[in-house]
């Protein structure tokens, strides 16, 4: 009983010690400290500030600004959507106008479908990769669309490697499905029948219900003929 007591005694010795060597490091270093604090409180403030100040009312200007350019892209007038027409923006109006943006951050993402759309591959593989979105749709979308333009550049390998990623992020029976199967016809493209065979398998058993599922038996069965 004693040793214990004797333990508990230093056990709260060292606490004591501790508490003691910081309390004398704070008050030798107390004017360090405020002005370390006051600088990390003045950048979080003036942050703050800056975000409900400057950022959020130009995001509201530029969801206003941006109403035309979705019409036109929905009618699938994609050159008027991507440039305005001279009394409404166009998408690039609003990157270059409200770049640090939530909006122009999505329009990104629209001028990259439009210039998709527009077989300028190019200009759209520019404009996706700058999209910097986690919705649970748009998000693989933007991915699947880059690896589009990257096969019909001619990039194979840089096309499957998107299509996989489209197809993992946000996995759903929607995008996912459609993915891996673009993702195996650009295997059985580049000569990998076993990277394809595995791909349109992820379809069959991951994805039962999906559109890609009902006919993928003979992509699996084509496609192992080839290995």
């Amino acid at each position: 009983m004693s040793k214990n007591t004797n333990a508990s005694h230093d056990g709260f010795e060292s606490v004591e010690e501790v508490l003691s060597k910081t309390e004398k490091y704070i008050e030798e270093n107390r004017k360090s400290l405020t002005i370390i604090i006051a600088a990390i409180a003045v950048v979080v403030g003036g942050y703050l500030g800056y975000k409900k100040m400057y950022i959020e009312p130009k995001d509201n200007d530029a969801q206003a600004e941006m109403f035309m350019a979705e019409r036109y892209f929905e009618q699938d007038s994609f050159r008027l959507a991507l440039e305005g027409d001279g009394q409404y923006y166009g998408f690039i109006d609003i990157i270059d106008e409200f770049g640090f943006t939530k909006t122009a951050n999505l329009a990104n993402y629209y001028a990259g479908i439009c210039f998709l759309r527009l077989g300028e591959f190019e200009e759209a593989v520019e404009y996706l990769e700058q999209f910097d979105g986690n919705d649970r749709l748009v998000a693989p979308i933007a991915l699947g669309a880059t690896g589009d333009a990257y096969v019909e550049l001619g990039n194979l390998k840089k096309g499957v490697k998107y299509y996989e990623k489209a197809a993992l992020l946000n996995e759903n029976n929607m995008t996912s499905p459609i993915y891996l199967f673009k993702a195996g016809l650009a295997y059985e493209e580049l000569g990998d029948a076993k990277k394809a065979v595995q791909a349109y398998e992820k379809i069959k058993y991951k994805f039962p219900q999906s559109d890609e599922a009902k006919e993928i038996e003979k992509y699996i069965t084509a496609a192992k003929m080839k290995l």
